[in-house]
């Protein structure tokens, strides 16, 4: 009981705080409301369940042995999150017009998961924590996976009510446009770090 304590207060302080899921989710709710957010609230709560039950089985080792893996992963993962921040920019121009974007998709938040750098250094450091060292215990991955599942739909949709509900006080365009730059801002500053970390990898694979 205690392990499975422990579990939750991670996957509760992991989840709730500030990244790029729930700006996303949040953006989401400022600019299509609650209903037409909620398939990207489910995508991303099922899809980093599903990644972080891979991760467990073993998809960590796969990187360890093929790195130029993980790094196509990680420049895969800058370029969508840069492109998804222009999406956010734009959208504020077609909010509440016969022309408004679509919100992203139940696909679109699952996906994700995969290029998500927070995702996987929450994903990594759970199974480091709370799995036996040099044991692959399929029970203990399905456990944390389970619990990650239970605690993001409330810690995640947290973000989306929030942003549901600043939604009236930003019917003002120019309010609405401000805040989806900011949002847009925001995950490009979240790209800095894994920029910095592809710039090592390249140079460590650039001096084998």
């Amino acid at each position: 009981m205690e392990y499975l304590f422990a579990v939750m207060l991670f996957a509760i302080s992991s989840s709730i705080t500030p990244g790029p899921n729930n700006v996303l989710v949040m953006t989401s709710g400022v600019n299509f409301g609650l209903r037409k957010s909620i398939p990207l609230l489910f995508g991303i709560c099922i899809g980093f369940t599903i990644m972080l039950f891979l991760v467990g089985v073993g998809f960590m080792q796969v990187f360890a042995l093929y790195p130029q893996l993980n790094l196509g992963i990680k420049i895969v993962g800058v370029a969508y999150l840069l492109y998804l921040a222009v999406l956010i920019a734009k959208s504020a121009t077609s909010y509440n017009t016969e022309q408004q974007g679509s919100p992203l998709t139940f696909l679109n938040g699952a996906l994700y998961q995969w290029v998500n750098a927070k995702a996987w250094m929450v994903a990594s450091g759970a199974i480091a924590a709370f799995t036996t060292v040099g044991t692959a215990d399929l029970e203990q991955n399905m456990q944390i996976s389970v619990v990650f599942l239970l605690v993001s739909f409330p810690c995640v949709g947290t973000w989306l009510v929030f942003g549901t509900v600043l939604k009236k006080y930003l019917a003002k365009r120019s309010y609405r446009q401000w805040f989806n730059y900011t949002m847009a801002l925001l995950l490009v500053l979240s790209v800095l770090p894994v920029l910095f970390e592809i710039a090592n990898m390249l140079g460590s694979l650039g001096g084998l």
